[in-house]
């Protein structure tokens, strides 16, 4: 199973997409592990998140959330939930 996700730091109101066939782990890479763009924003909460048989089609689903339009939606999710998740 492969994931296509979107994590969201509220103190820095930024958003990370990604996919993985591992969203726990990953979850804990970008909170735990000390490398990449989402070190600098921790912490990361899952505010989103789309489950694929096959990798191809998580990978034209991650981007199009990296689109404007991705992007909007995933805003919209922030927004219904008044910029709080989890």
């Amino acid at each position: 199973m492969y994931y296509t996700y979107a994590i969201y730091s509220q103190e820095f109101d930024k958003i990370y997409i990604g996919m993985t066939n591992d969203l726990e782990r990953r979850l804990y890479d970008h909170n735990e592990r000390g490398r990449g763009w989402t070190k600098q924003y921790r912490p990361w909460k899952i505010i989103y998140f789309e489950s694929f048989e096959v990798k191809s089609e998580g990978l034209v689903r991650e981007k199009e959330f990296k689109s404007y339009q991705g992007r909007q939606f995933i805003r919209a999710i922030i927004a219904s939930n008044n910029g709080s998740v989890g």
